[in-house]
């Protein structure tokens, strides 16, 4: 999947050393649900044993790439897949390097298209911590609808924050 400037692809080997920096951020921990580091060895096996059906395993991990030199700058997960009810969650990791360039709004459309266009999902569904402003910012102008808050939602070391949950209603 490509818009000519970022692809979207499937996991590869070569892709260990940038999901080792990323999973191992820690910074990013609060983003996500990492709570423990994980080894090179950990993330070796789940390369090789990802199940790319988001139909069988319930999730979709993609890997985030610049088109021109095929340079990985994140990743895009569709995750907690509901075929019944056509609904998943979205979560997106694009890295710092490469913020602020309008690539999180591309590879946003280009999910929701594949989402829509091969799978046949009705919705896509985010939970975006309140302290994340850029993402706020990005969901929101991808049409993604604020349509709660979730009070005390995340916790991040002695502190719990709330969280705001984002729909997209794939036309």
């Amino acid at each position: 999947m490509t818009d000519g400037i970022i692809t979207l692809r499937a996991l590869e080997p070569t892709d260990l050393d940038s999901l080792l920096r990323w999973e191992n951020d820690s910074s990013l921990w609060c983003v996500g649900n990492t709570i423990a580091p994980y080894s090179r060895k950990q993330l070796w096996e789940y390369i090789e044993t990802y199940e790319a059906d988001i139909f069988k395993s319930r999730q979709l991990r993609l890997m985030i790439e610049t088109a021109d030199n095929h340079q990985a700058i994140g990743t895009i997960d569709l995750y907690d897949f509901d075929p019944g009810n056509q609904r998943a969650f979205v979560g997106i990791l694009i890295d710092s390097k490469f913020g602020h360039r309008g690539y999180g709004s591309r590879v946003l459309q280009l999910i929701a298209d594949y989402a829509r266009n091969f799978i046949g999902m009705h919705q896509l569904v985010a939970i975006v911590p309140e302290h994340n402003t850029h993402s706020l910012r990005l969901f929101t102008k991808c049409g993604y609808t604020p349509i709660a808050t979730l009070p005390s939602w995340l916790h991040f070391g002695n502190t719990r924050q709330n969280a705001t949950l984002f729909q997209l209603i794939l036309k």
